[in-house]
């Protein structure tokens, strides 16, 4: 797909402008008057467009609209004015002329576009994990450092448990004991008895939630599950990879029965955060914010360092050594995976 086509500086503070006076004028009344602006929310993305849902006299309705140029990024979730024409064809819709601002969004860094947003005004992140492919502590690691840095409560899913044996399912929830100790919630689901699927449904009940993960690791059972009508696909484990295949190609916004909201996105196997600095991911360990700033060295890299607090406090047993030895390999991790150059978004 062709890059959009750069701003000057004299355009960009004039579509600040122009976005600053509609935000001030926000339509009260949602109507179908051409000369008006209509309130609406991104339910779908797909290329240039998305599909926004808007509600006309108490009865909700999807728009497929282009994205105006100006406009820096739509997402799922978002907040925006659309302009709808009757006159327009059928294929579009309307189009979207401002995204509102974003109470929170959710990131991820593009090693050829830079960091790109995959959803807005989220208020709950599922990171769903399995048992096939083998479980990754560290892979949990990271999507709780960017649950941290955007300061959205996380949710841990383990789903596929019905694969366990009862001694596995034990030892798996000893692995796991850490991350409830520190406060985050676990869940432990199967889509094919059925375990958990309830506990589940009430956590994401009157929430905007969205599910992250590897691919393969069951989230679009899981949301089949939760939304029969969904209907998504469901992908296999490849046999020689190992790894999950990628399910859902499109992010999308759907409703959930009891209140609230559920964003799936496309998965992926690894969730890059080079985009982070040293300090940013450090305090996305939750346990180790006690410590920080009170080492030996100003410049301390929390490893052979002498006087450094977070590391004694793993050799007292006060912070876990795998989760220490996680910490580690997402900062060798990124900067393995950071690029000479950072595209500007």
């Amino acid at each position: 797909m062709a890059k959009k086509p750069k701003l000057t500086h004299r355009q960009k503070r004039q579509v600040a402008a122009n976005r600053s006076k509609m935000l001030k004028n926000t339509p009260s009344e949602k109507t179908l008057n051409t000369a008006e602006l209509i309130e609406g929310r991104v339910v779908g993305r797909f290329g240039k467009h998305a599909d926004v849902e808007i509600v006309i006299s108490n009865t909700p309705e999807i728009c497929r609209c282009h994205i105006r140029r100006t406009i820096d990024s739509v997402v799922c979730g978002d907040d925006v004015l659309i302009s709808k024409d009757e006159h327009t064809n059928a294929t579009l819709q309307g189009v979207i002329e401002l995204v509102k601002d974003r109470r929170s969004m959710l990131s991820r860094p593009d090693y050829y576009d830079g960091v790109k947003p995959v959803a807005a005004n989220i208020d709950q992140i599922i990171i769903v994990s399995s048992v096939l492919p083998a479980v990754s502590l560290n892979i949990i690691d990271r999507y709780l450092v960017a649950c941290e840095h955007i300061n959205i409560h996380p949710l841990i899913v383990m789903n596929k448990v019905e694969l366990l044996s009862q001694e596995d399912y034990t030892q798996l929830q000893t692995t796991l004991k850490t991350y409830a100790e520190l406060g985050y919630s676990i869940i432990y689901t199967s889509c094919k008895s059925a375990e958990g699927l309830d506990d589940l449904n009430a956590h994401l009940s009157e929430k905007t939630n969205i599910f992250v993960g590897q691919s393969g690791v069951g989230k679009s059972s899981l949301i089949n599950k939760i939304l029969p009508e969904a209907d998504e696909v469901v992908g296999e484990i490849s046999a020689t990879s190992g790894l999950g295949q990628h399910t859902t190609t499109s992010a999308k916004l759907l409703h959930l029965p009891a209140g609230g909201d559920l964003i799936d996105s496309p998965g992926v196997r690894e969730f890059g955060l080079w985009h982070l600095t040293q300090e940013e991911v450090t305090w996305g360990f939750v346990e180790f914010r006690q410590y920080i700033g009170g080492c030996k060295f100003r410049d301390c890299k929390h490893l052979n360092d002498p006087g450094c607090m977070i590391r004694e406090a793993v050799e007292k047993g006060e912070i876990s050594q795998t989760r220490f030895d996680s910490y580690h390999r997402i900062l060798a991790t990124m900067e393995e995976q950071r690029p000479s150059y950072i595209p500007s978004n």
